[in-house]
């Protein structure tokens, strides 16, 4: 037992829970709940010695601060303590002091939403669920998948028709029984919901399951212990339903309560113009309205989110700011990520560069400014838009004299 864990907070109603129940919304209201700690009680055991010394090189490094009981970790894959890379050419091109990219491509299934998945799983055990369900454009849903394969459990995974043809296969590999949706996220999550309040299946959508947030926090951890608990002045991500901006912002604040850094970072909030109702939302400070998902950024294609209320908070509450970038615009910084750094990115991950560019263009980020920018999937999740942002490659004949000729044409090498 988790003896930190506290219990649950409604974000709307402000209603106080035990954690003797594993709820998943509020019972008063209906509303979105936030998981508390006790702080004082983890100051007696958790400072920087206690990193310094902890062998667990993954997210379960953190494991008093996540409201789990079941110690099950142990068989699970590995989750996090993904690299975080000082940026050597792109920070330069953008004019910045100093760039920071967490990479979270290597995680288990190629994305940060294996956090959230590992804890699902192991809610899931914990309450001795056999089938565990989400909707997802793709990630969360490839990452349930591979995390409950490895615990032995069974996942039924609902995605919109939409849904790119990387995370689908991850699917079908993982042995998930997959229901495509003949119509967007919204479609899915709906038919989702229904299914597993008929069935009682564990649910493991983001938006609705406090305990997931839980998981994704342990992002900002990780970024703080690789800075040497001197985080960046900004922190930039990509957001759809506001799960992960959610997250990283709690991280930070978990830290801070605990005394383990002395500010928050600002917090750049990087929406696609294609779908951006919580930008919309901060922009004319009214609750969020459904919007169309048009956008080559599926993983960002969240019409109606679902946590606007932490999204938002997290942004205010950090002293951040909101921005929205093109479908272009991301996958110019996709293969600008690929060129300068060797990383490849997802389009929702490229959008957080792409955003980060404008927001310094704006002014809103200063050249003088440090950054960290959190690329949330790799690239190979979504072959169809990344064949977008580049050309076709060369054809020629086994010939080595036209060869010679193309790379001369090209400049490659000189002409001599």
């Amino acid at each position: 037992m988790n003896k930190a864990f506290k219990g649950y907070r409604c974000t709307v109603c402000q209603t106080f829970y035990t954690p003797q129940r594993d709820l998943m919304a509020c019972p008063s209201c209906g509303g979105i709940l936030e998981i508390e700690y006790d702080y004082d009680l983890l100051k007696e055991t958790i400072d920087i010695d206690y990193f310094k010394n902890h062998p667990d090189r993954s997210m379960f490094r953190y494991l008093p601060l996540i409201s789990v009981h079941e110690p099950v970790h142990k068989n699970m894959l590995k989750v996090g303590w993904t690299p975080l890379y000082r940026s050597i050419n792109l920070k330069d091109q953008l004019g910045l002091k100093e760039l920071h990219i967490k990479d979270e491509g290597l995680n288990p299934s190629g994305s940060l939403k294996d956090r959230a998945s590992a804890i699902a799983v192991i809610k899931a055990k914990e309450g001795k669920h056999d089938v565990i369900s989400c909707s997802s454009t793709g990630n969360a849903a490839s990452s349930l998948a591979a995390q409950a394969a490895r615990a032995g459990l069974k996942t039924v995974i609902f995605v919109p028709k939409r849904a790119p043809v990387g995370k689908v296969n991850q699917l079908m590999v993982y042995g998930a029984r997959v229901i495509r949706v003949d119509g967007d996220y919204k479609d899915a999550y709906d038919l989702s919901k229904r299914a597993i309040e008929t069935y009682g299946w564990y649910n493991r959508n983001a938006a609705i399951n406090p305990h997931l947030v839980e998981g994704k926090k342990t992002v900002a951890y990780e970024i703080i212990e690789q800075l040497g608990f001197h985080p960046t002045d900004w922190v930039a991500v990509s957001v759809g339903d506001g799960c992960t901006l959610a997250g990283i912002y709690k991280g930070f604040y978990d830290f801070k309560k605990l005394n383990l850094i002395d500010r928050i970072p600002r917090l750049l909030a990087v929406q696609s113009e294609g779908c951006a109702p919580l930008y919309e939302a901060a922009r004319l400070q009214k609750p969020p309205r459904p919007t169309e998902e048009d956008t080559l950024a599926d993983s960002i294609a969240v019409g109606i989110p679902r946590n606007p209320i932490k999204a938002l908070s997290a942004v205010i509450e950090s002293k951040g700011q909101w921005i929205t970038v093109t479908d272009e615009d991301i996958l110019k910084a996709m293969r600008r990520l690929g060129e300068t750094e060797g990383i490849f990115g997802e389009p929702a991950a490229t959008a957080t560069l792409a955003g980060i560019g404008k927001a310094l263009e704006q002014g809103i980020i200063k050249p003088d400014e440090t950054v960290t920018y959190v690329m949330t999937g790799n690239g190979l999740k979504d072959p169809k838009n990344a064949a977008k942002a580049v050309d076709e490659p060369v054809l020629l004949k086994p010939n080595f004299n036209e060869l010679d000729k193309y790379l001369k044409d090209k400049g490659d090498i000189p002409d001599v």
